[in-house]
């Protein structure tokens, strides 16, 4: 088994460009072409500002990006940035919330409008604050290594856990700062989706 290498261009980029083909079906027909702002949330709450239709230039740190998005004759998918192609596949869709894979790399995220963000956040912050949050199985498959040990301080975007799914090995990231409360799961491990694997207390 193998794992492959996260590279450029970010991740959040196919927050992006996945909605090509969402946004072109809900598009069909339509004659008003005036663009919408759209916002994609990644699993760890950071937001991505976008357009629909999309453009093929991205700000990404102030630098501005050329991207298209290629499909071949058998229907692969591509991210074609500065003349390298990466394999862009669509996992999972579930109204909003979608798991696609870049070039090897699994990123979750849901799709909002500005007024359905401004909703989301109105009902957490009715429903309280939780001082633990949960780590989830993404999708089925193996665990190959626990990276913490309970009791460990973790950061946000720190790894945790190596799962292993569809023959490639990912790496299960921390949404949060915390410290391991609660690990549900071992080495080899067999896992469903939404399958707790492990419990952090927020900082």
């Amino acid at each position: 088994m193998w794992i492959r290498e996260r590279i450029l261009p970010p991740g959040y980029l196919i927050n992006v460009y996945d909605n090509r083909s969402v946004m072109a079906e809900k598009n069909k027909g339509a004659k008003n072409t005036r663009k919408s702002r759209m916002i994609a949330l990644s699993s760890t709450e950071k937001e991505y500002v976008f357009t629909n239709p999309l453009d093929r230039k991205v700000k990404y740190m102030g630098e501005t990006l050329q991207i298209k998005l290629y499909e071949d004759p058998n229907g692969f998918s591509y991210v074609l940035w500065k003349n390298k192609k990466y394999p862009l596949e669509i996992i999972e869709k579930n109204q909003n919330r979608y798991t696609v894979m870049l070039n090897g790399v699994w990123h979750s995220f849901t799709i909002e409008t500005p007024f359905s963000l401004k909703r989301k956040k109105f009902l957490e912050s009715q429903a309280g604050t939780s001082s633990s949050v949960t780590i989830d199985a993404p999708m089925p498959g193996k665990i190959v290594e626990v990276l913490v040990e309970e009791g460990a301080d973790v950061k946000a975007g720190e790894p945790i856990l190596i799962l292993e799914a569809m023959k490639m090995q990912n790496e299960i990231s921390s949404h949060v700062d915390g410290v391991i409360r609660k690990i549900a799961i071992r080495q080899n491990d067999s896992v469903m989706k939404d399958d707790l694997l492990i419990e952090i207390e927020k900082h």
